[in-house]
């Protein structure tokens, strides 16, 4: 008779931006047999170091983070690509004894991850290309009114200036004739791990705010400027390709075209920050299964409180 076995130990580290979330990921690298998987839809990108506070190389030494520098600039990255590479990492960390550590703010990674993904359509360049021609023709605000009028679940989930997932939306529906929201609701995908859920998050939203604008301001100074014109000219890159709609480097680009100011280019960088952190603060809310830890002495404590069946404390 064969024995049952409980699931293998996975951690999941979320929290917004400029919460410090890579410091205390390393610190429990140095701590616990954890290897850390990255859940940034930013830092995967090469060459985009200084705008998505990517971990430093002296960082990376003493704690690699798997799935960070994997995709050129000029490649689209996706939900089902990133749960495929992050079980992938997972099942060989798992394999050598340790246990994955994941740490991020891309929450939709997370989600996916855990719960899986819904059996969408592959994208038809046909039907792509005639949303395109109306948002041209139209404006993305029209489109996002028609997206409303056919799903205004997802209406409400997707900004109006979000063009690449309105027209996602849009598109899957023209190919299927069902919601974006209905496909989704239907998800297939087991997770086989036992989760510690952790959210990250110390500081007040007056002190999260300052921080935001305080970091940017060190991007600024560390040469911020200088990255996006070298990856302009290495990549050929422009603003309508996923990896310069991470926040801040669409702006960046805007302030080198000469469409904004300095002062603009801070302003509408930092706005865009704050935003996204209020926007992952939302979506955290609603893990109901995590617990919050506000100090490093509650995160340590829950560790203790979760992990000792497994023995990893």
């Amino acid at each position: 008779m064969t024995l049952a076995t409980d699931p293998p130990l996975a951690i999941f580290l979320m929290g917004p931006t400029a919460s410090g979330k890579t410091a205390l990921a390393i610190e429990m690298h140095k701590r616990l047999p954890c290897e850390i998987i990255s859940v940034d839809s930013a830092l995967i990108y090469r060459d985009m170091n200084i705008g998505t506070a990517k971990p430093s190389a002296a960082e990376l030494q003493q704690a690699p983070h798997a799935l960070i520098d994997i995709c050129a600039p000029t490649e689209a990255y996706s939900a089902s690509r990133f749960r495929a590479d992050a079980l992938a990492e997972m099942a060989k960390i798992s394999a050598r004894g340790e246990v994955p550590l994941l740490v991020g703010g891309t929450m939709l990674y997370f989600h996916a991850l855990e719960y899986g993904l819904s059996d969408l359509p592959a994208a038809d360049p046909m039907v792509r290309a005639a949303v395109l021609a109306d948002a041209k023709s139209l404006g993305w605000r029209a489109m996002h009114e028609r997206l409303a009028a056919i799903d205004p679940v997802a209406a409400v989930r997707i900004h109006p200036n979000d063009s690449q997932r309105i027209s996602r939306a849009l598109e899957v529906y023209q190919l299927t004739g069902k919601s974006l929201s209905d496909m989704q609701s239907t998800k297939s995908g087991d997770f086989p791990y036992r989760l510690i859920k952790l959210i990250w998050a110390p500081y007040s939203r007056d002190a999260l705010r300052e921080r935001i604008a305080q970091r940017f301001m060190q991007m600024l100074e560390a040469g911020f400027a200088e990255e996006v014109k070298n990856l302009v000219q290495h990549y050929s890159l422009t603003e309508d390709m996923p990896s310069m709609r991470s926040v801040g480097y669409r702006q960046m680009l805007e302030y080198l075209n000469g469409s904004i100011s300095r002062q603009q280019l801070i302003d509408l960088a930092v706005t865009a920050t704050r935003q996204l952190a209020k926007r992952q603060m939302t979506w955290l809310r609603k893990e109901t299964d995590a617990v919050w830890c506000h100090t490093e002495e509650t995160l340590w404590e829950q560790l203790r409180l979760q992990a000792v069946p497994h023995r990893l404390l």
